[in-house]
């Protein structure tokens, strides 16, 4: 299996076919880079193409409550 930042594989490949072999529309993949997301692109040794997304847990947007 070989990984990429999504950044690489479109820099490789190019952003249509980055969706494409991912199941997306190619805007998806600009607005991902361009929000800079933290997209790791996963190519297994039978050729199938996966991403996975590493975000922050909990959500920055939910705020903790203190009791």
């Amino acid at each position: 299996m070989k990984t990429y930042s999504l950044i690489n594989f479109v820099k490789k490949i190019g952003q249509a076919e980055a969706a494409r072999k991912l199941g997306i529309y190619q805007s998806a993949i600009s607005k991902a880079l361009r929000m800079r997301r933290r997209i790791t692109v996963l190519i297994h040794d039978d050729g199938k193409v996966e991403a996975e997304e590493v975000k922050p847990f909990p959500s920055s947007n939910i705020k903790q409550k203190t009791n």
